[in-house]
C-alpha cells in the first residue's frame, strides 16, 4: 500500500460535480438516504487543461426528507477540530437550512463510497469548502424552482431561509419537506451555472457555531474509540518488543494463564524493519474477559526478544553526533547567491545550533480498536483519522478483499496524526481472526508512549551574516533529523522535499545569499507526522535566530521582520531549489501563492493587538514570532514572566491569523487556544529519550505535558477578515508559539534558548 504524507505534493488537480443519487447509490450507503431529495458531491481528478480524467468517488451525500430534515453524511474524522460541524454548516448556510433540523451522520471508511477520508494535513476545509457550497446552492435552486413552479412566479423572486422557500414579494412560504418530491423531478444543474451566496448574506459561515457533538461530549454520551462495545467482546493487551525492529524469540505464558479471566495468549508477528506505517509491531497478546485481567496477565508474560539492530540506539548520542555532522558541509537543497562571500565580507556573523528532542503524540485517548471477524468479513470500530488506509491494511493482513472490511469511525479523543496509522486496528483484526472472538485491543498510556510513531529529534545549525550596511547579507541553514520516509525505507537518511518545505526551504526573508543544506540522520524508531510536523523545530530555529538578527541590527523584532520580508509580492522558491521541489502543502503555488502582504498583515495586527513595544516590569517581556504553515499565515506574541527562581509564567498570548475565508470562528479560536497549550508542552516539558533502543519515559510523570497552572492564562485570537480561499487551521497555531516564548524569555532575563525543552538552569 502506498502511504502519502499529508504535506506532500498532490500531483493531480481536482474538481467537483454535484449529482442526484441513484437507487444504486442508495444501496451503497444504506437506507439512511432512501427517499427525499438526495444529492452527492463527486470529486474528480483532471489534467492541466481541466479536463476530467478520473472520478474518485462521491464524498458527501445531502438528503432533504419530506419532513423537512436535512441529513448530511460527514466523511471526515472528528477529533475536536470540529469538522463534523464546519463542513455541514457550509452546506446548510448556502442552502438556507434550519440548523436545528440538520442531522449529521458519520460515514464509514470506504473509498468507493466517500472518496478521500484521510483527515490529516489541515486540508479538509480547503479541499471541500467550494464543493459543499455548490451542493447547498444546487439543492437550494431545485427547491426554489419547485416552489416557483407551484406559485407560478419567477424563480428569481424566491429565496430560502430557516428551512423554507420564501416568495419575497408575497411572503408566501413552503417548507423544504413540502417541495422535495417536485424538486426530485427537476434536472440537476451544473455547479458552474449556479450562483453562490454573497458573503454579506452568510448566516453561519464566518461566525461562531458550537460543535454538534458538544452536548454529548460534556454529558458523557459521546462514543469514542475507547467506548465501543459489542456482544461477547473480549479485551486484549499486548506486550510489544521494546525496540523497533525486534521480534519474539520465545515466550512462556504459564504464569499469565493463571490469572482468572484469561482466555488466550497469541503471538503477533511484526513488520520487522522497515517498521512501516501500516504494519503492527511484534509482540505477545493476552486476551481476557476484562482489561484488568489482561493487563495483570501481560505483566506475568516471560518473553525472550530478539532486539534487532536498533538495540544499541541512544538518542543523546545521536544528538551529539548530529551536532558534529551539521558543522560540516551538507547537501545543498536551496541556493541563492554566494554565502561564503557574504560571510567573508560580513560585519557580524551569528552562528548557533538548535536542538529539539523526540516527541510523542500522547493523545489523551490512547489508541484502541474493536474488531469482529466472521464469515469472511471484518468489522472494526476505531478512533481513526484514516479509515480507508486502515481498511486496506486490514484487508491485506487478513487476506480479504477491501469490500469485506468495514470501518466504523468513532469520535477521536485527540489524534495529532497518530491515529492516521492503523497498527492498533490491525492488532485487533488479526487477534479477532486468530481467536474467533470479538476483540478490543486497548493500549495503556505506557504502550502509547513506548510504541508511538514518534516525532523525530532535530539538530540544526544556522549562520546569519550582517553586512556593513546593517543588512542581512547571508543565511546558511544546516538541517539534520531522521525522516518520516525512513519508516518505510530504512535507507532514507535525508529530509524529504515535503519535510524541508515546512519552513526551511521556503524561507521567505530577503538576503542576497541563502544556502539550505541537509545532512544524514539515520532513523532507529517509527517516525510519523505530528501536528505541524517539521514546522515545529524549523520554526523554532529560524524565528529565534531572526530575533538575534534583529538585535544585531539594532532593530525591534517586528520592524526587522517587516523589513526583511521586503516589498509586497508573491514569491516562489523552485528556481533556487537544488534537486528539490516545493510541494506547497499539496497545492499549486499559482493557486495558493506565498503572499508577503498577508504575512505582513498578521505581523502588524498582532503587534497592535498585543501592545507590542509597551514598557514591561522587570522579569516580564513580550516575544514575537511569525510563520506560514499549511498555507495559513500566523503571527504570535507571547507575554512571559520569569521570577527569581526561574519559574516561567505565561500571562497572555496573542495570535493573528490569516486563514483566508474563516468558516467557523468558534473552531478557529478553539484550535488556536489548544495549539498554544500543545506547543507550550513541547517548549517547557516534553521530551522522549531512548537508551539501548528503548524509550525511557513511561507515563505522564516522565513524558510531561503542561498542567493548568503552567498553561497560558489568556489566549487572544485575532482573525483577519478575508475572502481568499480557506486554508488550514489545525496545525498552524503550533509553530510560532515556542519561538515567541523563547524570544520573550530572552527579552525578560537575557537568556537565549537553543535547546528544547527549555531549561533555565542549564
Amino acid at each position: 500500500m502506498k502511504v502519502i504524507s499529508p504535506f506532500e505534493k498532490n500531483t493531480d488537480a481536482v474538481a467537483s460535480e454535484i449529482f442526484r443519487a441513484s437507487r444504486r447509490d442508495f444501496l451503497k450507503v444504506g437506507s439512511l438516504l432512501a427517499g427525499g431529495l438526495v444529492l452527492g458531491v463527486s470529486i474528480f481528478s483532471c489534467n492541466e487543461k481541466g479536463k476530467k480524467i478520473a472520478t474518485l468517488a462521491p464524498n458527501v451525500y445531502l438528503r432533504i426528507t419530506s419532513a423537512g430534515e436535512v441529513i448530511i453524511i460527514a466523511h471526515r474524522s472528528e477529533m475536536g477540530q470540529g469538522i463534523r460541524t464546519s463542513l455541514p454548516l457550509v452546506i446548510a448556510d448556502e442552502l438556507g437550512a434550519d440548523w436545528s433540523k440538520v442531522q449529521i451522520v458519520q460515514a464509514e471508511g470506504d473509498e468507493k463510497k466517500y472518496g478521500n477520508q484521510n483527515t490529516d494535513g489541515s486540508f479538509s476545509i480547503r479541499m471541500f469548502y467550494k464543493p459543499m457550497r455548490e451542493a447547498g446552492a444546487i439543492a437550494k435552486l431545485l427547491l426554489m424552482q419547485a416552489a416557483a413552479k407551484k406559485w407560478q412566479v419567477p424563480v428569481e423572486e424566491c429565496d430560502t431561509a430557516n428551512g423554507q422557500v420564501v416568495h419575497k414579494k408575497s411572503n408566501k412560504q413552503l417548507g423544504f419537506g413540502e417541495l422535495v418530491d417536485a424538486a426530485n423531478l427537476l434536472p440537476v444543474p451544473l455547479a458552474a451555472s449556479v450562483k453562490l451566496k454573497d458573503r454579506s448574506r452568510f448566516n453561519m459561515i464566518g461566525k461562531a457555531t458550537p460543535i454538534v457533538d458538544l452536548h454529548d461530549i460534556v454529558s458523557g454520551k459521546a462514543v469514542f474509540g475507547i467506548d465501543a462495545v459489542t456482544e461477547g467482546m473480549k479485551v486484549a493487551v499486548i506486550k510489544r518488543c521494546p525496540v523497533v525492529g525486534g521480534s519474539v524469540k520465545s515466550f512462556n505464558d504459564t504464569k499469565a494463564r493463571s490469572i482468572p479471566g484469561v482466555i488466550k495468549v497469541i503471538a503477533i508477528k511484526g513488520a520487522g524493519l522497515p517498521a512501516t506505517l501500516t504494519k503492527p509491531l511484534s509482540g505477545v497478546a493476552v486476551i481476557a474477559e476484562n482489561t484488568w485481567a489482561a493487563i495483570k496477565a501481560r505483566d506475568l508474560l516471560e518473553v525472550e526478544w530478539d532486539l534487532g539492530p536498533n538495540a544499541t540506539y541512544d538518542s543523546a548520542k545521536q544528538i551529539e553526533e548530529l551536532k558534529l555532522e551539521v558543522a560540516k558541509n551538507g547537501t545543498v537543497r536551496r541556493k541563492r547567491g554566494d554565502f561564503n562571500a557574504a560571510k567573508s565580507g560580513a560585519k557580524k556573523v551569528i552562528e548557533h545550533t538548535y536542538v529539539a528532542p523526540h516527541l510523542a503524540h500522547a493523545t489523551l485517548e490512547p489508541p484502541c480498536a474493536l474488531a469482529v471477524v466472521k464469515n469472511g468479513t471484518c468489522e472494526v470500530w476505531a478512533c481513526t483519522q484514516n479509515p480507508q488506509g486502515a481498511r486496506d491494511a486490514i484487508a491485506e493482513a487478513l487476506g480479504f478483499s477491501a469490500e469485506k472490511v468495514k470501518i466504523n469511525v468513532t469520535l477521536l479523543g485527540g489524534a495529532f496524526g497518530r491515529k492516521s496509522k492503523p497498527d492498533f486496528m490491525l492488532e485487533a483484526a488479526i487477534l479477532a481472526k486468530e481467536s474467533g472472538l470479538p476483540i478490543k485491543v486497548q493500549w495503556t498510556r505506557e504502550d502509547d508512549i513506548h510504541h508511538d510513531y514518534h516525532h523525530a529529534l532535530s539538530v540544526q545549525r544556522i549562520v546569519a551574516t550582517i553586512d556593513h550596511d546593517n543588512k542581512l547579507s547571508g543565511w546558511n541553514h544546516h538541517i539534520a533529523y531522521p525522516s518520516i520516509s525512513a519508516t518505510e525505507d530504512i535507507s532514507v537518511v535525508q529530509p524529504s522535499d515535503g519535510e524541508l518545505a515546512l519552513g526551511a526551504s521556503d524561507f521567505p526573508y530577503n538576503a542576497p545569499a541563502i544556502q539550505i543544506e541537509t545532512h544524514d540522520a539515520k532513523s532507529h524508531m517509527r517516525i510519523g507526522w505530528l501536528r505541524s510536523v517539521r514546522n515545529i523545530p524549523q520554526a523554532f530555529a529560524i524565528t529565534t535566530m531572526l530575533d538575534e538578527v534583529a538585535e544585531a541590527r539594532g532593530m525591534d523584532a517586528v520592524a526587522n521582520a517587516i523589513d526583511l520580508l521586503g516589498e509586497d509580492r508573491n514569491i516562489t522558491f523552485n528556481q533556487e531549489l537544488v534537486k528539490t521541489t516545493y510541494p506547497n502543502y499539496g497545492e499549486d503555488i499559482a493557486n495558493y501563492p506565498w503572499e508577503i502582504s498577508r504575512m505582513k498583515g498578521v505581523i502588524q495586527r498582532v503587534a497592535k493587538e498585543s501592545g507590542w513595544g509597551k514598557t514591561m516590569p522587570k522579569g516580564s517581556a513580550l516575544g514575537f514570532a511569525a510563520h506560514r504553515s499549511f498555507l495559513t499565515y500566523v503571527a504570535c506574541v507571547v507575554e512571559v514572566q520569569v521570577d527569581a527562581n526561574n519559574k516561567i509564567t505565561i500571562p497572555s498570548v496573542h495570535y493573528a491569523v490569516d486563514c483566508g475565508t474563516a468558516v467557523n470562528t468558534d473552531r478557529i479560536k478553539s484550535q488556536f487556544e489548544g495549539g498554544a497549550q500543545f506547543s507550550a508542552s513541547f517548549a517547557l516539558k516534553s521530551a522522549i529519550t531512548l537508551k539501548n533502543g528503548q524509550v525511557e519515559q513511561n507515563n505522564f510523570d516522565g513524558y510531561q505535558i503542561i498542567r493548568m497552572p503552567e498553561s497560558p492564562k489568556e489566549i487572544h485570537v485575532h482573525i483577519i477578515e478575508s475572502d481568499a480561499q480557506p486554508t488550514g487551521i489545525g496545525e498552524p497555531p503550533v509553530p510560532p508559539f515556542t519561538p515567541a516564548l523563547c524570544n520573550a524569555i530572552y527579552a525578560a532575563i537575557g537568556k537565549r534558548i537553543y535547546t528544547l525543552p527549555i531549561d533555565l538552569s542549564a
